[in-house]
């Protein structure tokens, strides 16, 4: 007997949510702080840099996440996406959220003031591109053809 053939699921395929990636590097970084304590800045100078990250990623965030509701599609990677988003910040960067995940990270590990969570963004950065980035890319190439090639030849993927 022969099994049916099933669609593919319309959606990316990634690995985890962006946020719990971006998350566990957090928390790993703080793991390794309590063992091996490193410092990043002093003093008052801290909290301006870790206000400007912090302010400055929730902004793009913010940017980004009106852009999904304006054009009703879906933030949820494992939802479908029912439009390519090109206004808003996705004029400048095609992952303004994610590029907003890894300056609040930056920005926690400012206030925090802990070079291992600093420094857990690249790990953090590997994962988002490999296990979200490139899958999202492949999805969106095939759902939206020549629309999602011509957004990719002019928009840089990162910044």
């Amino acid at each position: 007997m022969t099994r049916p053939e099933t669609a593919a699921p319309d959606r990316p395929g990634v690995i985890a949510p962006p946020p719990v990636i971006a998350l566990a590097a957090i928390l790993i970084g703080v793991g390794l702080h309590q063992l091996w304590p490193a410092g990043l800045l002093d003093g008052t100078a801290r909290w301006a840099v870790a206000a400007v990250l912090c302010i400055g990623a929730l902004a793009l965030a913010g940017a980004s996440l009106i852009q999904f509701r304006r054009h009703k599609t879906h933030v949820d990677p494992y939802r479908p996406a029912t439009t390519l988003l090109r206004g808003g910040p996705y004029r400048f960067t095609r992952n303004p959220i994610y590029v907003a995940l890894v300056l609040l990270q930056a920005g926690i590990a400012v206030a925090a003031d802990s070079a291992w969570i600093l420094a857990m963004t690249v790990p953090a950065l590997a994962v988002l591109h490999g296990g979200v980035v490139l899958r999202e890319e492949r999805y969106l190439a095939a759902k939206f053809g020549a629309d999602y090639a011509a957004y990719r030849a002019r928009v840089r993927r990162w910044l």
